[in-house]
């Protein structure tokens, strides 16, 4: 990335092509599916054009546009998605990149409408939070931005009902980083919640250590996913410390005697 807060427009359409790339080849988008923007300024970004396979864009399809939807440079259309671009970077300013995908995984929960919230994975919890599902939108209308606006400020991806995935970032890298955590978070969870089982969830006192992790990682948002107190270990610990204050106790009031003793 560029010097400063922004990509240069090289910069930009080189880093949506290789994404595109990367999710198509990883199963994240079939066809002509998914979209992928990125800031260059403060009101400027670069975004896929509409009706081209992510797998092969090249720099010359992307188009340039401003945060008001007006097509500044570019042969093609941009996707009708856009939209949903555009109001993640209205709703909240640190963004300066979205990335929109239809995982497998990730989109099976979505079409459930389960959210991602079980604390079983430390990467997960620091990385992404709680991934909550924005109601069911209609693909291209101002329906879908509507539906992801209460999301942008106070988590890091937002599943679409009956739809797929979007993720956003400070730059390419995390929005997309973010969706490839979000597709193996969704993963883990079909294979813990539905195949084996079982699952050990960390507890509200493992949760919390996480969390000061991704403060110090910078991380703002994301939500706390629910925490599952382990009643036995507590009552255990209870138990332990009750014992430990009933010996120190014991030994003040035994060194006390001594002590009285050796002074006669």
């Amino acid at each position: 990335m560029a010097e400063g807060k922004y990509y240069s427009d090289f910069e930009a359409k080189k880093i949506i092509c290789e994404i595109g790339k990367r999710m198509y080849n990883r199963g994240y988008v079939a066809a002509n599916d998914g979209n992928i923007s990125v800031k260059c300024g403060p009101n400027i970004i670069w975004c896929t054009p509409t009706g081209v396979s992510k797998g092969f864009m090249t720099p010359d399809m992307l188009v340039k546009m401003d945060l008001k939807g007006n097509v500044i440079y570019g042969k093609n259309k941009p996707s009708s998605e856009v939209k949903m671009h555009l109001r993640v970077y209205d709703e909240n300013p640190k963004v300066n990149s979205v990335v929109h995908a239809h995982p497998p995984v990730a989109t099976s929960f979505a079409i459930a409408g389960i959210q991602l919230d079980k604390a079983v994975l430390p990467e997960a919890v620091v990385l992404l939070g709680t991934v909550p599902v924005a109601h069911y939108a209609t693909p291209g209308t101002e329906e879908v931005p509507d539906s992801v606006a209460p999301y942008c400020r106070d988590y890091n991806a937002v599943l679409l009902a009956n739809h797929g995935a979007l993720t956003w970032g400070s730059d390419a890298i995390e929005a997309y980083h973010r969706m490839e955590s979000l597709e193996h978070y969704a993963q883990i969870l079909m294979y813990t919640g539905k195949i084996i089982n079982q699952s050990n969830e960390l507890s509200c006192n493992q949760v919390s250590e996480l969390i000061k992790i991704r403060e110090k990682l910078g991380i703002e948002s994301g939500g706390i996913p629910p925490c599952r107190i382990d009643e036995e270990k507590d009552v255990k610990e209870e138990s332990n410390s009750i014992k430990d204050e009933a010996i120190k106790a014991i030994v003040a009031k035994v060194t006390e005697q001594v002590i009285k003793k050796l002074n006669l």
